[in-house]
């Protein structure tokens, strides 16, 4: 099962539990988005095409990071003492999708956080024998 949405004017391709980079947003970390404008869904046998969306259908992501790196551009001509380098630094949105809903289904529950066990407590040492 996948979906097509549009998002930022590009399109992605996704299926549940994918993580995919957007365009960056003010959301913190762990928090759902929702993409309403799905192009195209196949659940099955035949794909359900928009006319240009899918009525009523949505994709709901969680926010997952917002990491950025660092792009170098370098110009360089031989012989002229021509040398440029410029960075940039692109900020997007990290997301991984959790379901992807027709019109009338609900979004499931979000899993809970696995619970951290404990240590067990060390054996008590055998007394000493005289």
């Amino acid at each position: 099962m996948y979906a097509v949405f549009e998002d930022g004017s590009r399109q992605y391709k996704v299926s549940e539990g994918d993580v995919v980079q957007v365009d960056y947003r003010e959301a913190a970390v762990g928090t759902q988005l929702e993409f309403d404008r799905v192009l195209l869904f196949k659940g099955g046998d035949d794909p359900n095409i928009g006319q240009p969306l899918v009525e009523g259908a949505r994709v709901v992501a969680e926010v997952v990071d917002h990491p950025s790196t660092k792009l170098y551009i370098q110009h360089f001509r031989r012989r002229k003492n021509y040398r440029r380098l410029r960075g940039h630094r692109q900020p997007y949105t990290s997301v991984r999708i959790r379901s992807i809903l027709l019109p009338g289904m609900q979004p499931s529950a979000p899993a809970p956080a696995p619970e951290t066990a404990a240590p067990p407590a060390p054996a008590p040492e055998p007394a000493p024998t005289v």
